[in-house]
């Protein structure tokens, strides 16, 4: 288009250029008579300067349109990418204004295009690589290498870095992590230095985490040396704004091609050995082992069987009673999860609770629990049997609002009265849940359930805060009670917490009651109810309601 304007000028200009010379000639050549002579005396010079006039703009066109098409060609060649290429020439000698802006469009484009691409790879706040150029990188490093090289991944997480971001906010804490990485850069240079080996990669995958990956590295001596390196250098005080911090750090190591010969296995290899230094007091490194190797497949297969637990519907519950210290009447049952694997049989909580807790399988087990909770006390009271069945919250439930609701609206939906409903959370968990769950418990306590507080005495209550919960029942851990019988310390603990209970307008529930001389002490003491195997062991469904039947004969004829 750009062509075809600039030809309809230059045509204009040539006619207007004859026309003009047209009449010059015939004024020139008219003697105050215009005639056809000199008409065409005229023509002659109109059309040879109109002739000319096409020629010049002509060449000007053709040179014109010649560097437009370079520019177009060159503009397409840095939309494939190519931004360092030269700009053709005769586009500055024809149209030096689009040179120009050519030229300063590309410089703009590269500088954002370099601002994107280090944003996208680096950590901003360290400048190390981030999660995904470190993986990229290391990949095609391992890809490099020849069969049976050795390499060496560090996985390295911080220790109380947490605690530095709440007590000094996240400024300091981004200014600690820069710190952090300029040590790790240090310790790549010493180890490099010494050994010759290739610069390693450090990287920041997230957070308080951070790899280290070094090829070449075959000797597991020579990597446990250079843990310690690490843990040294990160144990040294950090001057953050004239404040002497202390953190440290955990550290786990994988090798090739012991521990894998892909990047997904080492990083699996390492985070294990990772968290088995935490569990191990922290502020150490620890090398990949057969028996972490077995850990992991352990995990992994019980996911898998945990999985095929709720498609299968393996899960069941058991309820064990809560009775009443005085009187002796059936006030509550606790439902308690089992797990009927086809190869082991019944499984209790113990032994798969937290790797449930883990990864996130105990969400949709608590579903599980809700529906049928919700669906147990409807069939009962189908039945004539009103009795409050009591279930355990997660902490990874108790982290979503939505979990009450949930159950809100499960109990609607089989309508389950919810004064039959009683939710147990632990000491440490009410602490420390949000202004939102409260609110939602507030609602559930409203339609008529009841809160417990559930191993009260394992953790750190704030009284005053406890006092606020909405909460009907405090449930004394069995630590409290175990010794009661023959320890008098251990009774007046139990006396105190019990009273203190009453004090904050609740009832006092005593679990893990395994003899009767227990429960006579605590009903010495004042406890109001008791749960444990001295009253009766979890049963099935069909064995708690013959034995609550049972019951009721016995206090009907007492």
């Amino acid at each position: 288009m750009e062509g075809v304007s600039l030809k309809s000028r230059a045509i204009a200009f040539a006619m207007c250029a004859g026309a003009v010379a047209f009449i010059l000639a015939l004024v020139a050549t008219s003697t105050g008579q215009i005639g056809i002579g000199n008409i065409s005396r005229a023509l002659i010079p109109a059309v040879v300067c109109a002739a000319m006039c096409w020629a010049s703009a002509e060449r000007s066109i053709a040179s014109t349109a010649s560097a437009i098409d370079a520019a177009i060609a060159r503009l397409a060649r840095a939309a494939q990418g190519d931004l360092e290429g030269e700009i053709p020439p005769e586009i500055a000698e024809n149209v030096p204004q689009l040179a120009h802006a050519m030229n300063g469009l590309f410089q703009q484009l590269g500088a954002n295009l370099e601002s994107v691409h280090r944003l996208a790879m680096f950590d901003p706040v360290t400048s190390l690589p981030n999660r995904t150029n470190f993986r990229r990188t290391c990949e095609r490093a391992l890809i490099d290498l020849p069969p049976g090289a050795g390499a060496a991944l560090f996985f390295i997480d911080l220790d109380r870095f947490k605690t530095v971001n709440d007590t000094m906010g996240h400024a300091m804490g981004d200014m600690l992590l820069g710190m952090v990485a300029n040590r790790l850069r240090a310790v790549a240079d010493r180890v490099t230095a010494e050994t010759g080996a290739p610069q390693p990669l450090i990287g920041r995958l997230a957070g308080d985490e951070f790899t280290m990956f070094f090829a070449g590295i075959t000797d597991p001596i020579e990597a446990a040396r250079i843990g310690r390196g690490v843990l040294f250098a990160l144990s040294e005080p950090f001057d953050v704004v004239g404040n002497d911090v202390e953190i440290g750090a955990s550290i786990g190591i994988a090798l090739r091609p012991q521990h894998g010969e892909n990047l997904t296995d080492l990083m699996r290899a390492a985070d294990a050995a990772m968290y088995h230094a935490k569990a191990n007091g922290r502020g150490r490194a620890e090398h990949f082992t057969e028996e972490l190797a077995d850990l992991i497949a352990d995990r992994a297969q019980l996911e898998s069987d945990l999985r095929e637990a709720l498609e299968q519907n393996q899960f069941t519950l058991v309820f064990q009673p809560q009775v009443a210290v005085w009187g002796g009447e059936i006030v509550a049952a606790e439902a308690l999860l089992r797990w009927r694997h086809p190869r082991d049989g019944m499984r209790l909580p113990g032994t798969f609770i937290q790797r449930a807790e883990e990864t996130g399988l105990i969400v949709e087990i608590g579903e599980w629990v809700i529906a049928t909770v919700a669906e147990t006390i409807a069939r009962w009271g189908r039945i004539g049997i009103e009795q409050r069945l009591a279930i355990n919250v997660s902490p990874r439930q108790l982290d979503h609002a939505n979990f009450f609701r949930r159950l809100r609206a499960a109990m609607l939906a089989a309508n389950a009265p919810a004064r039959l409903l009683e939710l147990e959370i632990t000491e440490t968990l009410a602490m420390h849940c949000s202004s939102e769950v409260i609110e939602a418990i507030t609602l559930l306590r409203a339609d008529g359930a009841s809160i417990a507080i559930d191993d009260f005495g394992t953790g750190y209550s704030n009284l005053a805060r406890l006092r606020d919960l909405p909460v009907d029942r405090v449930k004394l851990d069995r630590s409290l009670v175990e010794h009661i019988v023959e320890n008098a310390e251990a009774r007046t603990i139990a006396h105190a917490v019990v009273g203190l209970i009453h004090g904050i307008g609740c009832e006092a529930v005593a679990e893990g009651i395994e003899t009767e001389a227990q429960a006579e002490v605590l009903r010495v003491i004042g406890c109001d109810v008791i749960q444990g195997y001295a009253i009766a062991a979890p049963m099935d469904e069909d064995a708690f309601i013959a034995w609550s039947r049972c019951e009721d004969r016995q206090q009907a004829t007492g």
